[in-house]
């Protein structure tokens, strides 16, 4: 059976353990910056705060 190698969710390439889950600092920024700028969600049911709009 052929080993498994973890691959960066950003780029692809083969994870470094230096930055798991990810290649570089840079794919980990890339996902950060993602999760900063709401392209990232994780669903659920609005809060009172989003539906008042405040």
């Amino acid at each position: 059976m052929p080993e498994h190698h973890p691959v960066c969710p950003v780029c692809g390439r083969e994870t470094d353990p230096t930055c798991r889950p990810f290649c570089s600092k840079r794919c980990a920024d890339i996902d950060l910056g993602r999760w900063f700028s709401g392209t990232y969600r994780i669903p659920g049911e609005k809060t009172e705060e989003e539906e008042s709009g405040d």
